[in-house]
């Protein structure tokens, strides 16, 4: 199961971190993303989260995140955090 809690607006392909503004939720390190967008679908852990350069433990909705990804990722792609079946 998935709840959309944001979406990309920037992606530094240098250091490879996705720029994840949060419009619903929140997310937490230690949670599970799945990013989908016309040429990006996968999922990861997420092991930190950044904001104004300072690492946090969790970001809730209408703050903007910096997040390493392991693939490229696109302005408007859609993050979804995955919650566990129970």
């Amino acid at each position: 199961m998935e709840e959309e809690i944001g979406i990309v607006t920037h992606y530094f392909s240098k250091i490879s971190v996705a720029v994840i503004e949060i419009t619903a939720g929140s997310l937490k390190v230690g949670d599970t993303i799945h990013i989908k967008g016309h040429t990006s679908d996968f999922s990861q852990p997420v092991d930190s989260l950044q904001q104004e350069h300072q690492s946090i433990p969790q970001a809730g909705k209408g703050s903007s995140v910096g997040l390493k990804v392991k693939q490229p990722v696109h302005d408007h792609d859609r993050v979804f955090k995955v919650k566990e079946e129970v």
